[in-house]
């Protein structure tokens, strides 16, 4: 990403909104993140993709839809890493810590550097997941159905 994204054309996504918005069928939670992302870009941090990966080869995808998936990532701005996300989610995780929140717990380290980089970069995060709650500063559009 070469220009600072904006809210109104880009927005974080977390790993479950992720793989709703790249399966390609009419499902309700797909249909309802997309709904929330809208037309705007989708960015990810680099742990989402780990995940992606992660999940496709547990669950034994084949050649074929590994290769589907690595071109559907081709379609997300992904979020590495550099020393204001490496302070930013240490910062975020002592301060969980400090609040009682989850979010501290090492079993949310990816949740961390999904927050973390919504927070950095001051965009909205559609999630599916409820850790991400109560996060000071965390713009959260959660993937409900109806």
């Amino acid at each position: 990403m070469s220009t600072r994204p904006s809210r109104a054309s880009h927005v974080v996504v977390d790993t479950d909104a992720a793989s709703w918005l790249l399966d390609p069928r009419p499902l309700p939670r797909a249909e309802r993140a997309r709904a929330l992302v809208g037309k705007r870009a989708r960015v990810v941090s680099f742990v989402t993709v780990t995940e992606l990966r992660f999940g496709a080869l547990r669950a034994g995808w084949g050649e074929l839809r590994l290769r589907q998936l690595e071109r559907s990532l081709g379609d997300l701005d992904v979020i590495q890493t550099n020393d204001t996300l490496i302070a930013r989610c240490a910062a975020l995780r002592h301060q969980a810590g400090r609040t009682g929140h989850p979010l501290m717990q090492k079993v949310h380290e990816a949740d961390r550097w999904v927050a973390t980089t919504a927070l950095v970069l001051d965009l909205e995060l559609v999630a599916g997941d409820g850790i991400f709650e109560g996060v000071p500063g965390l713009a959260l559009h959660r993937v409900h159905l109806p």
